[in-house]
């Protein structure tokens, strides 16, 4: 487990951790600048959440951040010097799964104590956050006609059903030029299935070309989907071409809005919420703010019998044994290792991904210099809890608690497979400013820093920036994104639904070859 002990602010640094050997500028940092609490005078210029080392480290030793191995010193490095990718090497070391060794069970409310919230109970019992219609494409192919269907259905046309959402297409490039059979279309089908069935859709429709290797036939039997009156299929070369079945669509989408609409928010417990968490446009202060803010608030939410869904598994890599410490048993431990070991020595070796040390340029100039330090502040927004299970990219999500999901770092491949399993509300932290919304889910932006908070404010929902401005604690503000989640739960809308994002934010994993 990632120690979060005391940070002790100093002037304009922030040590993390006694055993470390740098420290994170809180602000820019000019040359000549003296640090006498941790007794050096600043070397470089250093931005706002980039490392300065608090002492002399030899070449190659490990640079420690939060007494966790960030990298490796590739020369050395005097106090006061700026420390980055320039002088930190990265290459694998050793590390201790200790399966299982530091899990504690955590106590769950008994569900009268439990939080509540204002859902959509469904009729098989699961529980949405938002009363959408969503239209789904086997196939690029029948992506055109997904989008006239939705778009047909403007607010004024549907000003007579104000307790529907919205109806959204979503399209994707996948459905053909793939494999037939095997992982590829599994995956594929699996996270079709995912949205024709989540609980934030009040009805369904599935629209096909009719020569896609993806057949509708094939979906529907493998996801074991049946045609009734919320959910309704379509094959454009049955049903007479583009226009035809456009408007016979339309049609249906008509007779399933009055029912939809029906439907009324009742008041739920807190152990329905499942939680895709996601981080993106990272910066160095996303481990000392919001990501560990967000690990605080899902520690609350696991107390009231809510699931949490890390994912991302290239931004773990590194850092997973902090978690397989955390498993439950050695099995689900060693499915997560496994799911490592798959991206190292069969996903990934010769290609120029992050998994093999680069990260995003943004991560770069926000101060991350390898993959390693960005899993380090990744990993925090799971919290502390224990690893209860591992699944695979858009498999249902039936465990409580904190649990690991097998995905992309690509944040809307990687929210895409956590709603698939069933994900009913995002919480993303951003410290660069990633603009992203994840319909029929609300997605919810929790800012690292005060000046990008500042600067988007359309777009940024919760300030973790007032941690670092010392004006809220840690517990404080998970508190208060833990009151959020639950009014955005109940039907507040969030800045990216206020922006109308995420009609094109669906994309299903592309894990296979395209032929």
């Amino acid at each position: 487990m990632i120690e979060l002990s005391e940070k002790r602010v100093t002037g304009p640094v922030i040590r993390l951790h006694p055993n470390d050997n740098v420290v994170v500028a809180r602000v820019d940092v000019a040359i000549g600048t003296a640090v006498p609490g941790e007794g050096f005078t600043s070397r470089s210029q250093v931005p706002a959440g980039h490392k300065i080392a608090a002492r002399a480290i030899r070449q190659g030793e490990a640079i420690l951040k939060y007494n966790v191995c960030i990298g490796f010193a590739a020369a050395d490095i005097a106090p006061g010097t700026y420390v980055h990718s320039h002088n930190v090497s990265f290459r694998e070391f050793d590390r201790d799964y200790a399966y299982g060794k530091d899990y504690i069970p955590t106590p769950v409310l008994p569900e009268p104590d439990q939080a509540r919230f204002m859902g959509y109970l469904r009729s098989d019992g699961q529980v949405g956050t938002r009363n959408f219609i969503g239209i789904l494409s086997t196939v690029n192919c029948s992506a055109t006609v997904v989008h006239k269907v939705a778009q047909w259905f403007t607010e004024e046309r549907l000003a007579d059903f104000p307790h529907i959402d919205g109806v959204v297409g979503l399209s994707h490039g996948l459905g053909c030029g793939m494999e037939m059979s095997g992982e590829p279309m599994d995956l594929l089908r699996r996270t079709l299935g995912g949205y024709a069935r989540h609980p934030n859709f009040a009805g369904v429709l599935i629209i096909g070309l009719g020569c896609e290797r993806n057949q509708l036939s094939g979906l529907m039997a493998q996801q074991g989907l049946e045609a009734h009156p919320r959910l309704h299929t379509f094959v454009m070369q049955e049903s007479g071409g583009t226009r035809k079945t456009v408007e016979a669509a339309i049609e249906a989408v008509r007779g399933m809005l009055p029912a939809a609409n029906d439907v009324k928010r009742v008041p739920v417990s807190a152990r329905h919420l499942k939680i895709g968490l996601q981080c993106g446009g990272s910066d160095g202060f996303s481990s000392i703010t919001a990501n560990p803010a967000l690990g605080a608030a899902m520690d609350i939410l696991v107390r009231h019998g809510g699931t949490a869904i890390l994912s991302e598994t290239p931004e773990i890599y590194g850092v997973e044994h902090t978690l397989t410490r955390r498993a439950v048993s050695r099995t689900v431990g060693e499915k997560l290792i496994e799911r490592i070991r798959w991206w190292k020595q069969e996903y990934s070796p010769g290609r120029d991904v992050q998994i093999n040390g680069a990260v995003s340029p943004g991560n770069q100039v926000g101060g991350l210099a390898n993959i390693f330090e960005k899993s380090l502040g990744s990993s925090m927004k799971g919290g502390t809890t224990g690893l209860m299970e591992v699944y695979r990219y858009a498999e249902p999500v039936r465990q409580s608690g904190f649990v690991f999901m097998d995905t992309p770092g690509f944040d809307p491949c990687s929210a895409t497979g956590q709603i698939a399993g069933g994900a009913n509300m995002i919480l993303f932290t951003t410290g660069r400013g990633s603009m992203f919304g994840a319909k029929p889910v609300p997605s919810v932006k929790l800012a690292t820093n005060t000046p990008m908070y500042s600067r988007l404010t359309e777009d940024m929902d919760y300030n973790c920036g007032t941690i670092l401005d010392g004006t809220q604690t840690l517990p404080e503000a998970a508190e208060g994104i833990f009151r959020l989640m639950l009014a955005v739960a109940s039907g507040e809308r969030s800045k990216s639904e206020l922006l109308d994002l995420g009609n094109h934010e669906f994309v299903p994993w592309n894990i296979g070859v395209v032929s």
